[in-house]
């Protein structure tokens, strides 16, 4: 089965090259060739851009709960109580 495949696939490539080298034979292959070409390139700095977006999107999630935390109302501190003093002894 896994020669079967094989010649499956390498049937598939050989017919892909063909078609591709007739089209280039063809009147304005050449400019369908460049633009298959040129889209090609755009595509993989596009994947390259939103690769980046996953590590800023990671980036604006902490900083985000950063800004939560900050911006929580926080419990008003009580004032310290001084210690009371014991009652001063009685002078006779």
């Amino acid at each position: 089965m896994a020669q079967q495949q094989k010649d499956l696939l390498s049937r598939l490539a050989d017919a892909g090259e063909d078609a591709i080298q007739r089209l280039s034979k063809a009147p304005g292959g050449k400019n369908v060739l460049d633009a298959m070409n040129t889209t090609r390139d755009r595509l993989d700095e596009l994947q390259k851009r939103v690769r980046g977006l996953d590590t800023l999107e990671k980036r604006v999630a902490k900083l985000e709960k950063r800004l939560d935390a900050l911006s929580k109302p926080k419990p008003a501190a009580r004032p310290k109580r001084a210690a009371r003093k014991p009652p001063a002894p009685k002078k006779p």
